[in-house]
């Protein structure tokens, strides 16, 4: 499962055409924090630690999306930072030939003993989560009592050139809707980029209501209230998740629309759980198996066949016929949740 990847000999493309770019790769299933809209409940179903992929088998597989067309990889979890020895999957990963650009998503609790070891390892850059400044409101939506060590760890992961640093911050209307333009100043004192994201109704958000929402037209307008203006950046990436904006001064911030202004129909990501299985959408019902082939044996050109095939007939736009309904209500109800813990957003790696 060694083989390096060389430039691929042809891009996977859906029945939009959309490519196959980015790869979102779970490694852990598990979390230390319990966010609200993640992860509300009392209690939980695991995947077996059995099931989940070796680091090699993880390898393996980023080289057979690669050979597709993948260059952007992010690593995912739960929280990605629990699996242990995590800076030597990114050297395997970063030791892949096309993979351009290598990330990973943390809460950043565990991030500032690991930040160093990660850089050193081939990681590019971090991107953590961070929904409010506040310590009362962190405990009341983290249910820990952890803020010190995120700010902790988003110094180091500056430090360590882990970088450009973004934070990605959940709004929700009368929770931290308050806290836009004070998270802004804190993102950029750090010299990184927020980015704010609509709460969506994906998974195991079981506490998602349409008036919970604060969506990106008042994300918008409290920035322009503050900084006298606001216009979007020009020459982005119209794959890219987030549509970005500067104030004034030069300054930027993103904005994640999923819920009300949807993108699916210039979406290039993918994910994969960390027990190898793969969904082409956030909202996907159901993902293929990938671990079962890798370990009956299958050869990397019978994987990227079934990859390339599987991609070929795509049609997922979840975000956009979630947005179509008349009444939007919580996508996946608790029993389901508790009969299949892949319908989960924390199992998938958002």
């Amino acid at each position: 499962m060694n083989q390096k990847t060389s430039a691929p000999a042809r891009i996977a493309r859906d029945r939009f055409r959309r490519p196959l770019r980015s790869l979102r790769l779970s490694v852990t299933d598990r979390c230390n924090l319990r966010c609200q809209y993640c992860m509300p409940e009392a209690e939980y179903v695991w995947l077996p630690r059995k099931d989940l992929l070796s680091f090699e088998e993880t390898e393996f597989l980023t080289e057979r999306f690669v050979a597709l067309g993948v260059r952007r990889v992010r690593i995912t979890g739960g929280e990605p930072l629990i699996r242990p020895q995590l800076p030597g999957l990114v050297a395997r990963i970063a030791a892949v030939a096309g993979v351009e650009d290598l990330a990973l998503t943390t809460n950043g609790v565990l991030l500032a003993p690991q930040a160093a070891p990660l850089a050193e390892a081939g990681l590019h850059r971090i991107t953590v989560s961070l929904d409010t400044l506040r310590p009362d409101r962190f405990r009341e939506l983290t249910r820990r009592d952890d803020l010190p060590r995120v700010r902790e760890g988003i110094r180091a992961a500056r430090n360590a050139g882990l970088t450009p640093l973004k934070l990605d911050t959940v709004m929700i209307r009368g929770l931290n809707d308050d806290e836009v333009t004070d998270l802004f100043e804190f993102a950029s004192a750090e010299d990184a980029e927020v980015r704010f994201i609509e709460y969506m109704d994906v998974g195991g958000a079981t506490g998602w209501r349409p008036d919970l929402v604060f969506p990106a037209e008042a994300i918008r307008e409290a920035m322009a209230r503050r900084y006298g203006g606001i216009e979007p950046v020009a020459g982005q990436d119209p794959a890219a998740p987030a549509r970005r904006y500067r104030v004034p001064d030069g300054r930027v911030f993103g904005v994640i629309a999923s819920v009300t202004e949807p993108f699916c129909r210039t979406c290039d990501r993918s994910r994969i759980t960390a027990d190898g299985r793969w969904y082409r959408c956030l909202y996907a019902a159901d993902g293929l198996d990938l671990r079962g082939p890798i370990r009956d044996g299958a050869s990397p050109a019978e994987i990227e066949a079934l990859i390339a095939s599987t991609w070929g007939d795509r049609t997922d736009r979840g975000a956009e016929e979630r947005a179509e309904l008349d009444r939007r209500e919580t996508l996946v109800p608790l029993t389901d949740l508790r009969a299949d813990p892949h319908l989960e957003m924390h199992t998938r790696g958002g």
